[in-house]
């Protein structure tokens, strides 16, 4: 039930996190060219290694990071929120 869980807050972030990416907003400007560099794959590169990290730990006896990987989701959300309306 925790990989699941952790399955779909991954479907979340990713969701979001290519949104950004496509907002074309001033923020992402001010990225680092690395970041640039490949289009944002780096990035998701980075999110999914997260996911996988998160997945792997999860599977082998670590339930209660389920929890960890929700409160990092809701960071995602909130940022991606403030980002994607134009509040920051």
């Amino acid at each position: 039930m925790a990989i699941a869980f952790i399955l779909l807050l991954g479907i979340g972030n990713f969701a979001l996190h290519k949104a950004v990416l496509e907002s074309g907003h001033p923020l992402l400007g001010r990225m680092p060219w690395f970041i640039h560099m490949l289009g944002g794959r780096i990035t998701m590169a980075t999110e999914f290694l997260v996911l996988l990290a998160a997945l792997l730990l999860a599977a082998n006896g670590w339930p209660g990071l389920v929890w960890a990987y929700a409160i990092y989701s809701a960071l995602n959300a909130a940022a991606a929120w403030l980002i994607l309306t134009d509040r920051i």
